[in-house]
């Protein structure tokens, strides 16, 4: 199926070219130039990548950006805009963007983006956003020798353990799956995979973010907050720990912490 993108975009000038240049890379677009339409396009179902304009007539893009992430989107959020100021940047991240373009940008880094999203599966796979809807068990492994094993069954987890499924891209907490955008859930598969270990802040942005990612690494940082506090509320006993002049590790509190 032809991946699914909304262009909320108010700026007819800009908005037609758009349109034309997603359309001929084979994705179906819908554009809107208002953001209260679509956050009510977004809660139909079907999107699987936002591109949204920060300065829209009606509501900030900031704010559809919080409203969409709110009501439980977990497909990817890629910011354009006319500001380029780092705040404005790290705001957007805050809220639960996965990237950023500052305009004018050339059409074919939008679309590079966009096929480096699609191409990781961050929105080919939405997941389920009702917290009662059961997990999908995950399918048998034809062979011994395959290179990733299925996740962990959030049904036979340990009380309150965090466990990470990759083959479902789902994290759970006990039985509770955490609502994660597609970059928090990569990040934390990487720090997972190696649990207690120090992976370096260069690791993780050439792995999540791409390796000729040329942005801030507060992106990292933002989304490493933002992890932190959806672990900190679920009340998992696993945290984020930062290893000064290194990165990140993800370990385990002492039962008695």
């Amino acid at each position: 199926m032809a991946p699914q993108v909304l262009l909320v975009e108010d700026d007819p000038d800009i908005a037609p070219t758009l349109i034309m240049a997603l359309e001929r890379e084979g994705h179906v677009v819908t554009h809107t130039p208002t953001g209260h339409a679509a956050v009510e396009h977004v809660a139909g179902g079907e999107t699987e990548v936002v591109l949204l304009d920060l300065g829209l007539p009606d509501i900030d893009g900031l704010e559809v950006c919080r409203r969409i992430r709110a009501g439980g989107y977990e497909g990817v959020v890629l910011i354009l805009t006319a500001r380029d100021g780092e705040l404005d940047r790290v705001v957007g991240l805050d809220v639960g963007a996965d990237d950023y373009l500052s305009k004018p940008f050339s059409l074919s880094e939008l679309l590079a983006r966009i096929r480096a999203t699609l191409r990781r599966g961050w929105a080919t796979t939405p997941r389920p956003t009702d917290p009662s809807a059961a997990p999908a068990t995950p399918a048998p492994v034809a062979s011994a020798t395959a290179q990733e094993a299925p996740g962990p069954s959030p049904t036979t987890a340990l009380p309150g353990a965090l466990t990470v499924d990759t083959r479902s891209r789902r994290a759970f907490v006990g039985g509770a799956e955490l609502g994660l955008t597609a970059k928090e859930f990569d990040v934390l598969a990487l720090l997972d995979a190696e649990r207690g270990a120090a992976i370096t802040r260069e690791q993780l942005m050439n792995q999540v973010w791409d390796e000729n990612w040329f942005g801030s690494t507060k992106t990292l940082d933002a989304t490493i907050g933002r992890l932190r506090q959806k672990l900190e509320t679920s009340a998992s006993p696993a945290r984020i720990s930062t290893v000064r002049g290194v990165g990140f590790r993800l370990e385990d509190e002492p039962p008695d912490a």
